[in-house]
């Protein structure tokens, strides 16, 4: 049957396209709703991601792993990020050395700034503003950030310790004036991992202070111990990437380690699956690595995060009824 009319020249059972129709006062989560009775394109993916976050979400016995890559507080998702530590949508965060040095910077009252894409980056660097795309970080964030880790260096690296437990302790001290990813993480006891952590700006503060003769030890690879040890013990496993990158791979290399591969994922990046890297792979790539589950459930949204996220998370947090 097509439509309710029989399939002719022996075609199988298919479901119609149902067109989008905009009401007055819709909220997010019907908005979204509409889009993934489409069941196509880029807004049937979007409404079908929703779908599986809030599936996951409500399985009890599941673990969500979040990964996000990208300049997504220099793009203002950084509260977003919070909301969802704070009322346990996700379980485990992996993320980037840069995005850590965003949130530390905002956390210790800098800020970022509108710009222009088209600017004159020769004229920037004279006034020490660092581009992302058409948003602005000055370079004075830097000086701060040194300044912290100096004062607090003999807590945050009494003995050895792995990048995991830094996060834990940077976040313990993290001033309260200003909302913070790895100050929320520490509060709702999310584990946070971070494998690149010296590809930042938080690393090269931190190979500073050794250039001036301080000490420290970090056991890089005891991470992997603490990520492996919950990817086996958890009784489902899901996913949720934003962009792919490290945090993306370090979740599935826990999965194909791992006696489950995940059931359930979301993924949200521009990238493209044809170059054969990991930021733009198919979920269901990782079927052939053991790391998704092949009866799984599962979806790869093509867009742009500072658009997805706050869609998903608004529809999300409606459907799971969270202040």
């Amino acid at each position: 049957m097509i439509g309710g009319h029989h399939s002719p020249h022996g075609r199988p059972s298919l479901k119609q396209v149902k067109q989008i129709t905009i009401a007055g006062k819709m909220s997010v989560n019907e908005l979204i709703a509409e889009m993934g009775q489409t069941g196509v394109m880029g807004s049937g993916r979007l409404g079908k991601a929703v779908d599986i976050l809030e599936t996951m979400r409500k399985d009890k016995d599941c673990t969500i792993f979040f990964g996000f890559a990208g300049a997504m507080v220099p793009g203002g998702m950084k509260n977003i990020i919070i909301d969802m530590l704070k009322h346990h949508v996700v379980d485990v965060l992996v993320t980037t050395g840069a995005s850590l040095t965003h949130d530390f910077a905002e956390a210790l009252g800098h800020a970022h700034y509108q710009g222009r894409a088209d600017a004159d980056d020769a004229a920037l660097n004279k006034q020490h503003l660092d581009r992302m795309y058409d948003s602005y970080m000055p370079n004075e964030v830097y000086g701060g950030m040194e300044d912290f880790l100096h004062m607090h260096y003999d807590l945050l690296f009494g003995e050895e310790i792995n990048i995991t437990e830094f996060l834990r302790r940077l976040g313990s001290i993290m001033p309260t004036d200003h909302p913070s990813i790895i100050r929320a993480c520490y509060e709702e006891k999310i584990p946070l991992f971070c494998p690149a952590l010296a590809d930042s700006g938080i690393g090269l503060m931190i190979w500073g202070q050794l250039a001036k003769g301080k000490k420290v030890k970090i056991l890089a690879f005891d991470d992997l111990r603490e990520i492996l040890d919950i990817a086996w013990e958890c009784k489902k496993a899901g996913v949720f990437y934003i962009g792919g990158g490290v945090p993306k791979n370090y979740i599935q290399q826990a999965m194909q380690f791992s006696p489950k591969a995940a059931e359930y994922g979301v993924q949200v990046t521009t990238d493209r699956p044809e170059y054969g890297g990991s930021s733009g792979a198919e979920l269901r790539e990782g079927v052939s690595w053991g790391k998704m589950n092949p009866s799984g459930n599962y979806v790869d949204v093509s867009c742009d995060a500072t658009i997805a996220l706050p869609l998903i998370y608004a529809a999300l947090k409606e459907r799971l009824r969270l202040k």
